[in-house]
């Protein structure tokens, strides 16, 4: 990421963004949410007005509940299972390009550092 550029800016027009080095600050899963492990989140918006960020989870298990979103996989790998609605599971490596849906209840299996960009 370039000091000298906002993150609300990074996503202008002529900006080149590094997704994989971009910093992104991880906090602790709330205890509620963590199934396994100590996992930790966080995610940086690139362009809050779009949508557009990088989210990065460390390994562990947590439920999560959706948002409408799109995401690619860039780094790690994961499983993502589907409790509501009842839905077969899903891995992710890079690559990976899943849409979720507002509401969905999710359990997420991170067994390395998961990174993805998201437009939700």
């Amino acid at each position: 990421m370039t000091d000298d550029i906002e993150p609300e800016d990074l996503v202008d027009a002529g900006v080149v963004v590094d997704a994989l080095t971009t910093a992104v600050p991880l906090s602790p899963v709330a205890a509620g949410q963590v199934v396994a492990g100590a996992p930790s989140t966080g995610s940086v918006d690139l362009d809050e007005d779009m949508g557009i960020g990088v989210w990065e989870m460390s390994p562990g298990t947590m439920r999560d509940t959706e948002i409408d979103e799109v995401f690619v996989v860039i780094a790690g790998s994961a499983t993502v299972e589907f409790v509501t609605p009842s839905l077969p599971s899903i891995e992710l490596r890079p690559g990976s390009i899943v849409r979720l849906a507002s509401g969905m209840q999710t359990v997420w299996t991170v067994r390395e550092t998961l990174r993805k960009v998201y437009l939700a």
